[in-house]
């Protein structure tokens, strides 16, 4: 039987207002640049959704399903073809044209999975919150 796991990133401080890093991850197209080099494979995206691959996982898919303005975004994932997921970003103003963001990811795993998943998830939760620290082309959006 399968448990919801839930996995948190720590708070990262963006150089950008909320408004910016909400309509910039809005658009799946851009998840990409906080995947650091090499991590991913077939990268293939739209502004709603996008698939890619991952050694040892295969191919995982993932599409914007929530939007909560300038605070919060939801997408909706799966990986090896029937483990559901919920990838979260909690975006507040930390203050003028500074943002926080806390990355979450809520999965459907059941215990051995959770085991050997566990560390990798953490720390690729902490990859996107590092990305996403050094990253400065906030009003770059895809188009």
């Amino acid at each position: 039987m399968s448990d919801l796991s839930y996995f948190e990133s720590r708070s990262g401080k963006l150089t950008c207002s909320s408004e910016d890093v909400y309509a910039f991850v809005t658009d799946v197209r851009n998840f990409e640049r906080f995947v650091t080099q090499g991590t991913i494979s077939n990268w293939l995206a739209n502004r709603e959704s996008c698939s890619f691959n991952v050694a040892m996982i295969g191919t995982v898919s993932l599409r914007l399903d929530e939007k909560e303005m300038f605070s919060k975004v939801v997408y909706k994932g799966d990986a090896l073809k029937k483990n559901d997921f919920t990838l979260v970003l909690d975006i507040g103003n930390s203050a003028k044209n500074t943002a926080e963001v806390k990355v979450s990811l809520n999965a459907d795993l059941n215990p051995m999975l959770k085991m050997m998943a566990s560390k990798p998830i953490v720390q690729f939760l902490e990859m996107l919150v590092n990305e996403m620290e050094k990253f400065t082309d906030w009003k770059n959006v895809k188009e």
